[in-house]
Formats: structure tokens, C-alpha cells, sequence
């Protein structure tokens, strides 16, 4: 049930259907799933509420990629116009929210991002860009340094945000999902907790199967928010996800309408970006329809699936005792992570990790070995050795944002003195000065 001593919120909407773009005609990632949304939104009437308004969306460039991606061989091979009006959808909800024009924003655009990774070799889980991690680094250009929260709550591990942030202490990426063991990408657990320089910024909260409203809810008043209080982020982002909803087809949840709103209202974020959700007409113009008005401080009491039924939805005992163990054990590694760096990290100066990663929608598997240099005072330099079995190897020298002098002074000469040999293409990155290389 929604407050009934709400503050009402200036709320911004843009829409970008991608009437041009889908994997195939008859694949869940298509138009129709923001189609049936907007005619919700009309047949409302939500824009006639004084404090809801529509904005269209700009148009993100190559270089807002290039700022966070290591795009194969280049931005322009992995992403078309859709992709490039969804980013500036986002960016567009980032500028609104920060010029003070409204107190908050939803970017209900498609193609979503949240699986493309730092380097992009060809699209994975319906992505190619990640729209909230160009929304981030905009931002951060434009507006000055900022701490940041993502929370994801798609019913998949926002596995590509968390790649991209990994070594990011001024970024907060929390994934809250149905457990990789059960659901692609068959990551996204506690353990992965973030790099060397960054530990305790990447949490992830998997739920078991046929979790209700009751688990989410749980999660987010347990986990989740005492973990944003305690770590003040300056913007609060929600990668807005709508599969977890109980007749979405390819995944296996019971979130309600109801519950998403009751999310929204509980996490008040500044900026919300749609991500995935499948359940084109029974779900996603109730879901979002929801989501608006918890983001507008209106009333959503009367927002309901024609299908609802609370206790054919209702978890059981057993999934509500493995939620609880699952936050305790979150909330441990979130209290003792500063101690957990000690012990992992100990004298060492660089440290690696090899990780392999399978582009499902375009069929490429690629192996990466990343170095990240240790570092007190920042993210840390990190370079990345990348073969993929389209036969392109590539190397990366990627400055992080405020980087410490001796990071950039590294970084620099590492880049100078590389030969291509046997590298396709040779990039370096350095977000603070917003310069980008390839040779």
C-alpha cells in the first residue's frame, strides 16, 4: 500500500520504443515491450499529472562509449542509431535530474546494457553498451566527480556493470537477482565482492527461485539500504530490470507490480534506466505504470495485475530462511571488508585474474587476462591482455577515473613503449582527461 503522506516529486520520463532494432521479430527483446507501457501511460492519463513530464531523448556519441568501453575494433562495429538514442535516453534522464528541471527520471529505452562488459567484442544478453555505466561516466564529465550507487534489479546478474566498476571505489554496484546456479549469466554471488582496490563496492544478493515480494522487500530494508546509508552515495541509480515478475517467461520469480512500486517508493532513486522484462502485456504496463507513480510520490494502491492472486504467489518458509542466511552473509563481508583487503592483498603490487566471457547473442567466446596495479589512492591502473576467437587480440591501458599521479605516470609510459606485435590494436584509456587511443 502507498503512503498517503507522500511528497510529491517532479518526475521525468523519456521513451525510446527502438522501432528499428530487435534481435529477431519474434525474440522477447522487441518494440512491443515498450509499446504496451506507453499506451498504459496515455490511457492513464499520467501526463496529465502537473508533476510527470516527457522529454524526448538526445542522441549519446562515440565518444561517451569510448569514455567507459573498449569496443572492438571500434565503437561504431558494435553499436547502430538505436543503440546510440537509447545511451542518450539515459543521459538525457541524468541531465534533467542534475540541472534541477526535475527531482527524478525514468529512461524506459531499449536496447538495454547492463550485460556489455568494459571490452566489447560483440553483444551478450540482448547488449552491446552499457547504458547506465555511459550514463555514469557522462555524468561524471559533465557534473564533476560524484559517488554513485547502481542498484540493479533485474532478475539477471548485471554482470557488466559490475565488470566495468570492478576496481571502482567511487562506485557502488549493487546486483540483487535469481541465483546464477538457476539463471543466466550463471554468476553474481556474494563472493564476488570487487577488486583489490575497490573490495565491498561490488555486492551481490542471488535469491533462490519463486521468491515473492516479501523476499525482495526483505532484501531491500535489510541489505540494501542500510548499506546506501552507510555509504552517502551523491546519486542513486535503479538499472530497472522487470523480469522478475511472476509471469515473466524466461526467468523463474514472483514479484508483483505492487512490490516493484513498494521498491521504487523504499529506494527513491534518482534516476531509473529499464533494463530487461519479457511479460510484454501481463507484466510491463502494470510494472512500470507502478514504478512512475512510487517515483512521482502518488498513489499506487490501485495498481494490480488482472491475474493477482497474493497467496499463489506467497514464498515458502524455506526460501524465506535462505534469504535471511544469504543477507546475513552479505551484510558480514559488507562490515569486514576493509580487513578482507589486508588479508587478500597483503605486499603484493599488481595483481591479475583470468576470466573467460561468451558473447551468447553474437556466439563469441573471448579469454582475458587483467593486471590492476595495487593502489591506496585510487582504482588503480589496469591493463587488459583480450583474445577472442574472431582472431582479434587486443591490449588496453585503462587510467582509472581521479586517478593518483603515479597510476597516470605508469599507465602513460606502459602505452608509449607497447608495440602491436602481436596485438590487433593496442587502446589506452584515461577517463579524466576523456582521452582515447587506438593503434
Amino acid at each position: 500500500m502507498a503512503s498517503k503522506d507522500n511528497k510529491r516529486r517532479r518526475t521525468g520520463l523519456i521513451f525510446f520504443p527502438a522501432f528499428d532494432w530487435a534481435i529477431s521479430p519474434s525474440h522477447p527483446e522487441r518494440e512491443e515491450r515498450l509499446l504496451y507501457t506507453q499506451d498504459q501511460v496515455f490511457e492513464e492519463g499520467l501526463l496529465d499529472f502537473d508533476n510527470i513530464h516527457e522529454f524526448k531523448p538526445g542522441l549519446a556519441t562515440t565518444a561517451d562509449i569510448d569514455r567507459i568501453h573498449i569496443c572492438v575494433p571500434e565503437a561504431r562495429s558494435v553499436v547502430t542509431e538505436s543503440h546510440l538514442i537509447s545511451a542518450g535516453g539515459a543521459i538525457t534522464a541524468a541531465q534533467k535530474v542534475l540541472s534541477g528541471e526535475v527531482d527524478n527520471a525514468f529512461a524506459l529505452v531499449r536496447p538495454p546494457g547492463h550485460h556489455a562488459m568494459r571490452i566489447v567484442h560483440g553483444a551478450r544478453g540482448f547488449c552491446n553498451v552499457n547504458i547506465e555505466a555511459i550514463m555514469v561516466e557522462y555524468i561524471r564529465k559533465h557534473y564533476g566527480p560524484k559517488r554513485i550507487a547502481i542498484v540493479d534489479t533485474d532478475c539477471h546478474h548485471g554482470d557488466g556493470t559490475q565488470d566495468i566498476y570492478w576496481h571502482d571505489p567511487d562506485t557502488l554496484c549493487i546486483s540483487i537477482h535469481q541465483d546464477g546456479r538457476t539463471l543466466y549469466p550463471g554468476s553474481g554471488f556474494p563472493e564476488e565482492f570487487g577488486g583489490p582496490n575497490a573490495l565491498g563496492m561490488t555486492i551481490n544478493i542471488p535469491l533462490p527461485p519463486r521468491t515473492s515480494d516479501e523476499g525482495f522487500l526483505y532484501v531491500l530494508e535489510e541489505a540494501i539500504m542500510p548499506i546506501l546509508a552507510e555509504y552517502k552515495p551523491d546519486l542513486v541509480i535503479n538499472s530497472a530490470g522487470q523480469d522478475n515478475h511472476y509471469t515473466d517467461p524466461i526467468t523463474n520469480m514472483r514479484f508483483s507490480a505492487q512490490g516493484y512500486a513498494r521498491l521504487n517508493e523504499i529506494l527513491a532513486p534518482d534516476i531509473a534506466v529499464l533494463e530487461g522484462g519479457y511479460s510484454i502485456e501481463k507484466a510491463l504496463p502494470y510494472v512500470n505504470l507502478g514504478i512512475i507513480l512510487a517515483m512521482a510520490g502518488l498513489d499506487y494502491s490501485s495498481v494490480r495485475e488482472p491475474d493477482y492472486h497474493a497467496e499463489a504467489l506467497r514464498q515458502n518458509d524455506q526460501i524465506t530462511r535462505h534469504i535471511e542466511t544469504t543477507v546475513g552473509q552479505v551484510m558480514q563481508l559488507w562490515k569486514k571488508r576493509r580487513e578482507i583487503k589486508k588479508t587478500l592483498v597483503g605486499d603484493a603490487r599488481y595483481v591479475k585474474r583470468n576470466k573467460r566471457v561468451y558473447y551468447d547473442t553474437d556466439g563469441i567466446s573471448e579469454q582475458q587476462e587483467e593486471t590492476v596495479r595495487i593502489c591506496d589512492d585510487c582504482g588503480g591502473l589496469v591493463m587488459i591482455d583480450s583474445f577472442a576467437d574472431t582472431g582479434r587480440r587486443i591490449f588496453a591501458v585503462i587510467v582509472p577515473g581521479q586517478s593518483c599521479p603515479v597510476c597516470r605516470q605508469e599507465g602513460e609510459a606502459f602505452f608509449d613503449r607497447m608495440e602491436k606485435g602481436r596485438y590487433r590494436h593496442i587502446y589506452f584509456q584515461d577517463r579524466d582527461r576523456d582521452i582515447y587511443i587506438a593503434k
